[in-house]
């Protein structure tokens, strides 16, 4: 997963994830979502052949998108490292 940051200015955060499904999107999304440290996210596909889709986050008063966004990350990879076959 490649991610590119387009715009990160406080409690916003805007980044390009290449290489990645909408599954993935959709379980980002969802997640921030449920935090209560989201205002608002949600990711956007423009062309789907042409353009990489982007993650759009606004973090609460007082929270900052990056480390939002990073927290998330964080928690995914425990929980995904944890399954056991």
């Amino acid at each position: 997963m490649s991610i590119k940051v387009l715009k990160n200015e406080g409690r916003e955060l805007r980044i390009r994830i290449s290489g990645e499904s909408h599954t993935t999107l959709q379980v980002f999304r969802s997640r921030l979502n449920a935090s209560k440290d989201v205002e608002y996210a949600n990711y956007f596909q423009n062309h789907p052949d042409l353009d990489d889709p982007e993650i759009f986050i606004r973090a609460m008063k007082g929270k900052k998108g990056e480390k939002v966004f990073r927290d998330l990350c964080k928690n995914l990879s425990k929980e995904i490292s944890g399954i056991k076959l």
